[in-house]
Parts: structure tokens; C-alpha cells; sequence
């Protein structure tokens, strides 16, 4: 095995937010089976960061966000029970990806083929360069998706549009993204990064419970029953109306209300002979 390059450290520049990469450029940033584990150990201990406000997620250099799983390395497991291993390692960590408590944001900064169009559709919001392609390409080595991103392609654009899309192999280029939901923002060329962070930093600033819930509210309309997550929204407010931020923002609002009725009151009697 080729050992791992994967890396996720915090950003002291933002607080909060961590950012993990793919850092094999020359193999396109492709994942070893070192490389797959060290991701999930990295899913596993950001899900235990308390102060984690967002995860930005990029490949190293400007040519690829993560081109899959390395076929060099990954020709020679030929059992199903070495296929079942290796995606349910992959399949599990990007489950966990997905249900980390804070917004995941994928920079893509390159092709994302196979596997990597599968992390990329594993994180919440996904800014691309200008020249990114994000294409599931599983068909054409006879393979179909098989870390989940057959299903979460499918909830973003639907049955027809997610089997027209699996059946062709297709690569879709920032435009097609933008226009079919799976991308946020298209960025400028070599700016996917700095875009993303940009993005990362204005979430991590809002209040960090509020941004928590905001991302569980809509996993509950995913995840449940109408009706159900209804309940789940309603029983993620209260503890946020009685918090801090609330309270403190309603003083401020109130405050500033007398400030301005005391610089009118003022003003008006500066006038008045």
C-alpha cells in the first residue's frame, strides 16, 4: 500500500473551521487504501471537535479535487469480499461526512471522477472552478456507485436525471452543475479554495448553535416522515430563542431603538426656538 498523504488540520486564520485534503497530485489525488483509512479517521475525530464550526474539503493542487480510488493499487483486490471491505470503509466515513453536525463544504478545484464525484456529493455544498468536472464515470469499468453516491445523487436531481447520468458515464462541467443543483458557486479559475474558505468563514460566524440546527432541521426533511420533521424543527427552536444570542441581539435591537428616538427627540428640540 502507498502510505497516506491525506491531511486535516484547523485554520488559526479561521477559527473553527478545519480543512482536510487529498494530497497526491501526481496520481490526481486518487485514494490508496491508506489514503481511506485516514479519511475515516479524520471524519471520526472532526465529528468530535466541539468548537468545529466547518469542514472545507479540496484536493492538493489545481488539476483534480480526488480522482477515486487508485485503480493501481485497487486492481489487485478481485473478491467480493474485498470489494465489500473497501466500500463499506469508503461508504461508512462519507455517511459520517454527511452527518457531521456542522456544513461541509467541498472545494473543487479540479476533476472529481468516480469515487471523488461521490465525496464531493457527500458534502453539503460544493463551490467549483470554472474548469472543474464532476463526472460518475463507474459505468465504463463496469461498476456502479458504491459509497453511496447513487442515493444521494438521486435526492439531488431525481430518478430520470440521476439514470440518465449513471447509464452514460457523463462528466458534467461547471455550468451543468450550477444548473442542476450540485454545484453552490462556481468560482473563478484557481479561486475554488479561497471561495470555499471565504464561505466556510461567513458560516462559522453566525451563532454556531443556530447554524447546527439549521443543517439538522433540513437533515430531519430528508431523513423523516413530513409531519415528523415538522416536530423536529419545532423542538430546535426553543433552546435557541432562550439563548444568548437571541437575547442579546433583541437588547441590542431594543437599545439602539432608544438611541435613535433620543437623537430624533434631541434634534427636534435643537430646532425648536
Amino acid at each position: 500500500m502507498t502510505a497516506s498523504t491525506l491531511t486535516c488540520i484547523d485554520l488559526p486564520e479561521h477559527p473553527g473551521v478545519a480543512l482536510l485534503t487529498f494530497s497526491r497530485p501526481a496520481s490526481h489525488n486518487a485514494l490508496s487504501g491508506d489514503d481511506m483509512t485516514a479519511f475515516a479517521v479524520a471524519v471520526d475525530r472532526l465529528a468530535a471537535k466541539p468548537d468545529l464550526r466547518a469542514v472545507v474539503v479540496t484536493g492538493a493542487g489545481d488539476k483534480a479535487f480526488c480522482s477515486g480510488a487508485d485503480i493501481a493499487e485497487m486492481v489487485q483486490l478481485t473478491s467480493e469480499a474485498e470489494a465489500r471491505a473497501m466500500i463499506s470503509l469508503m461508504g461508512d466515513a462519507l455517511l459520517k461526512l454527511e452527518q457531521l453536525p456542522v456544513p461541509v463544504i467541498a472545494a473543487i478545484n479540479g476533476h472529481a471522477l468516480g469515487g471523488g464525484a461521490e465525496i464531493a456529493l457527500a458534502c453539503d455544498l460544493r463551490v467549483v472552478d470554472r474548469s472543474a468536472r464532476i463526472g460518475f464515470v463507474q459505468i465504463r469499468r463496469g461498476l456502479i456507485p458504491g459509497w453511496g453516491g447513487g442515493q444521494r445523487l438521486l435526492r439531488h436531481v431525481g430518478y430520470a436525471r440521476a439514470l440518465e447520468i449513471l447509464l452514460r458515464g457523463r462528466v458534467m462541467g461547471a455550468e451543468d452543475l450550477l444548473a442542476l443543483s450540485l454545484a453552490t458557486e462556481i468560482a473563478p479559475h484557481g479561486e475554488a479554495l479561497a471561495s470555499a474558505l471565504r464561505l466556510a468563514a461567513e458560516i462559522a460566524g453566525q451563532d454556531a448553535g443556530a447554524a447546527r440546527a439549521v443543517k439538522a432541521l433540513l437533515h430531519a426533511g430528508l431523513s423523516l416522515p413530513y409531519v415528523d420533521a415538522l416536530r423536529a424543527e419545532r423542538d430546535l427552536f426553543p433552546p435557541l430563542w432562550a439563548g444568548e444570542t437571541r437575547l442579546n441581539s433583541m437588547r441590542d435591537f431594543l437599545q439602539q431603538k432608544e438611541q435613535q428616538k433620543e437623537q430624533q427627540k434631541e434634534q427636534k428640540e435643537g430646532k425648536t426656538p
